[in-house]
């Protein structure tokens, strides 16, 4: 058995929920993820998980152990990072996961000079509008959007972004303006699921959250399919502000509803609490952070 790659798996399966996800996850047969933890459940000659028909729940010894796991597979991440000289100077791989739009207009032209100002780091980017784990993917730095849950995560705010229901201003002359949540069933909308629900969309009146029913005619899979189905004149879509202003102005998108929004969400760059933080990783912080607080002023 290798004992680091079971205790990976486990804390693994442990973060997924399952041994089906965490399979998954890792792109690793299902029995392989199965027969490390039991492995590891004999090495150790005590149960890791309660098993039911319909989840795994750790036991208090598989607890304890997963605190050991986190700190134990942290040091050796941090050993081989010193080994690499990543915390002597500015070198080696870094890894970046961001929001897909987000990464494609705003991210990559300060990637694209940070590459140049440092010509010994190179850059793993991972655009996704899924939240990843940066300890089990082995991410340096994220930017998240919203507010943060998970605590053992460091933050460093660059700014605000608001929700903003829109569409093109063709569609709005051939349909007609929305003038309040409600209205929105007399119109084609267009969902992003992972953002918004196919037949309601949540809204603030007098400071309370509402949902108005809509008419979805399209479902999509990412915030740029939207606001790109939006621009063709299909319907109204939900986006980011930074979405439809970095549009091009010949399919300029026009927001509507937008004193029914709910208040704008915090951007942070966000990283692992590590006893060191590799230069690396300081030096992207330093570089991007500025830039992104003048594109994000709250």
């Amino acid at each position: 058995m290798d004992r680091l790659e079971a205790m990976s798996t486990f804390l693994s399966v442990v973060e997924q929920g399952s041994l089906s996800a965490a399979a998954r996850r890792l792109k690793t047969p299902l029995t392989t993820v199965s027969r490390n933890v039991s492995e590891l459940e004999s090495h150790l000659r005590t149960k890791l998980f309660n098993r039911s028909s319909r989840q795994l729940v750790l036991t208090d010894a598989g607890s304890s152990y997963l605190a050991a796991c986190k700190r134990i597979l942290a040091d050796v991440i941090e050993a081989e990072r010193t080994a690499s000289g990543e915390y002597t100077a500015p070198t080696g791989e870094l890894a970046v996961t961001t929001p897909l739009v987000l990464g494609r207009i705003i991210l990559m032209p300060i990637i694209v000079d940070f590459l140049k100002t440092y010509p010994d780091i190179k850059v793993r980017m991972i655009p996704t509008d899924q939240k990843l784990s940066l300890a089990q993917e082995q991410i340096d730095v994220a930017v998240r959007i919203g507010e943060l849950p998970d605590s053992s995560l460091v933050a460093v705010r660059v700014g605000r972004t608001r929700r903003v229901v829109c569409a093109s201003p063709a569609y709005l002359a051939a349909r007609g303006t929305p003038r309040t949540p409600e209205d929105l069933v007399e119109h084609d909308c267009i969902s992003y699921a992972g953002f918004s629900l196919p037949d309601a969309w949540t809204f603030v009146r007098d400071k309370m959250t509402i949902a108005a029913p809509v008419r979805t005619r399209l479902i999509v899979g990412s915030a740029e399919a939207a606001c790109a189905a939006a621009r063709a004149g299909l319907g109204i879509s939900f986006a980011f502000a930074y979405q439809i202003e970095a549009g091009p102005q010949e399919q300029a998108l026009k927001t509507v509803l937008d004193e029914f929004q709910p208040p704008s969400m915090p951007v942070n760059l966000v990283y692992t609490a590590n006893r060191f933080l590799p230069i690396k990783v300081r030096a992207f912080l330093d570089f991007a952070a500025p830039r992104l607080k003048r594109i994000f002023a709250d």
